[in-house]
């Protein structure tokens, strides 16, 4: 398996915390939730190709961003040390070129500004099972610091818009964990970070947000795949590992690509037509197996985000529909 896609392969993950979906709280029907998300947010390419996709199917996405490519390695060296690690060491690697880091810089702005979410992936994806809240802090430290200073590490200081620092500091409310990879410090640290959300679960099927940790908590949900309708993590990472024991396979990529569409397909039909919880898929910024999860990805959201009472949004887009969706249900119950 290439370098690259083994350095980004983040969610088979043995350390996944595994969660019973919630029972789910509306008791009549509510707008289906398509949520797609994306980790590690480097490869400039997928930023355009997941910015036109979004344009041209309606949806908003949150983007999971890994600290570590808005800086060089000799940037890191000076700059950086995960918990427990040497300066300068990163799991998924670093920006190539300062000219890269404010391309991508861009692209973040634009996301921003188009209504998609910036959400955190921590920075170089470290395993923090083992780690304290002090250590989560630190990493979530490391992570501000460098998307507030993304314009200055890319040698463009004067090319910075305006509000850059007051998002940097304040608009990334999301999370979620390396690896899916959890520990007790976890939670305290979010908290302490003001995040409002945390997508790092895993869960047996489509499931509302856990509710119990002072903080909505998202998992990507086990949906039916293949001829046999095995469970499989919603992610293409699982996928990949699933169609080709993750070893690129460009040539049956159209293969996988149905299978894929058709375990979306299959996935959404069941809450759209019976209880309307949450759909949520995820996503690498890595085409693996020539693409067929991307290709598989864009079909979904062609078809689907303009159908009736539909909505294809990110995470922070959808917290305050389901906030709503509770009221209505806490009020049917007088």
């Amino acid at each position: 398996m290439p370098r690259k896609i083994l350095a980004l392969s983040l969610c088979l993950l043995p350390t996944a915390t595994f969660a019973d979906p919630p029972a789910a709280p509306p008791p009549a029907k509510e707008t289906q939730l398509v949520i797609v998300s994306f980790d590690g947010a480097h490869d400039n390419a997928l930023w355009e190709k997941s910015l036109a996709m979004a344009k041209r199917t309606g949806a908003h996405f949150t983007y999971f961003l890994s600290c570590t490519f808005l800086m060089t390695k000799a940037d890191g060296r000076q700059s950086y040390k995960a918990p427990g690690q040497k300066a300068g060491r990163s799991n998924v690697g670093f920006a190539q070129s300062r000219e890269e880091i404010a391309i991508r810089a861009g692209h973040i702005w634009q996301a921003h500004l188009e209504g998609h979410d910036i959400a955190s992936h921590a920075c170089g994806h470290f395993d923090g099972k083992g780690w304290s809240a002090a250590d989560w802090e630190s990493e979530f430290a490391a992570f501000r610091t460098a998307l507030v200073d993304a314009w200055k590490k890319a040698g463009e200081p004067e090319a910075e818009p305006q509000g850059w620092a007051d998002f940097a500091r304040n608009d990334v409310k999301g999370f979620r964990a390396p690896y899916l990879s959890l520990s007790s410090g976890l939670m305290p640290a979010l908290e302490a970070f003001k995040f409002t959300y945390d997508a790092s679960l895993v869960t047996k099927g489509p499931g509302w947000p856990m509710t119990g940790d002072g903080m909505p908590r998202f998992g990507l949900p086990l949906i039916p795949e293949g001829p046999s309708h095995r469970p499989v993590i919603g992610m293409d990472y699982n996928l990949f590992i699933r169609h080709s024991m993750g070893v690129e396979n460009k040539k049956d990529s159209a293969r996988f690509e149905e299978r894929t569409l058709a375990a979306y397909r299959g996935a959404f039909r069941k809450e759209y037509d019976g209880e309307r919880i949450p759909l949520q898929l995820g996503f690498h910024f890595v085409e693996m197996n020539g693409g067929a999860y991307w290709r598989a990805l864009d079909r979904f959201l062609t078809e689907t985000c303009k159908k009736p009472d539909v909505a294809c949004v990110s995470y922070a887009d959808a917290l305050p529909m389901i906030e709503d969706a509770r009221r209505k249900a806490d009020r049917s119950a007088f």
